[in-house]
């Protein structure tokens, strides 16, 4: 069955109350995390969280090296990070369970199955690549589209504007559909109970893979706009 979204209107605009609360509490945990696993650090003795997180920043750096390179992207590990883990946790917020009033409205989801917020996300992310290329690279940045000449340059403008249709997309459609599948098996009953730990299990990988794709194209559009190669 289909569900309702809570709305309220402020401003002649209509906004999703469950998102937003859901934002609210992703935020939330990522701030959690990020300060529990900073504080109290230890060289000699490192807590569990210590590690995760240290493994956590070490692999957004490996991601950052093969993309932008390490000369370039000291800058952009605090930005990966927040990706990474932002997306994560609100891609794993829908999978335990969903809490649905009696009037069919649903208020506990992933923030990530809405495409207002992965599309949000992905805005941040393109003007931020653009901007860098602008401010830090600009002759290379506007030269590189006097490359392209006739068709090629229309396709080129198309690349330019897909890029972040499926870069929302790619996220929103793997988060819902995977939220909308556990709503089905659930709605099995018993029979449904087996393959629910196993969709499940599929659902934390797959939110686990989306967040590495989304900050791994995050890092290829910037370093496209930030570095230039120089042709000999």
């Amino acid at each position: 069955m289909e569900h309702k979204v809570p709305e309220f209107e402020w401003l002649g605009f209509h906004f999703d109350a469950s998102a937003l609360m859901m934002i609210g509490i992703t935020t939330v945990i990522v701030l959690i995390l990020a300060i529990a696993g900073a504080s109290r650090a230890s060289v000699t003795n490192p807590s569990k969280l210590q590690n995760f997180m240290e493994w956590t920043i070490e692999f957004v750096e490996g991601i950052i090296g093969s993309t932008i390179g390490s000369k370039h992207g000291k800058g952009f590990i605090a930005l990966g990070l927040t990706l990474i883990m932002y997306i994560f946790i609100g891609n794993m917020l829908g999978l335990p369970f969903s809490i649905v009033t009696e009037d069919h409205v649903s208020w506990w989801k992933s923030p990530t199955a809405d495409i207002a917020v992965t599309g949000a996300l992905t805005v941040i992310v393109i003007v931020l690549s653009h901007f860098l290329g602008i401010t830090r690279n600009t002759k290379h940045y506007f030269a590189h589209y006097f490359e392209f000449k006739g068709a090629m340059l229309i396709l080129h403008l198309i690349e330019v504007v897909s890029k972040p249709l499926t870069l929302a997309f790619r996220l929103y459609g793997n988060i819902y559909a995977g939220e909308i599948m556990i709503s089905v098996i659930v709605g099995a009953g018993w029979f449904g109970i087996a393959p629910l730990f196993v969709w499940q299990g599929f659902s934390v990988f797959v939110g686990a893979i989306q967040a590495f794709v989304f900050t791994m194209l995050t890092m290829v559009y910037i370093s496209q706009t930030l570095i230039h190669e120089e042709k000999h």
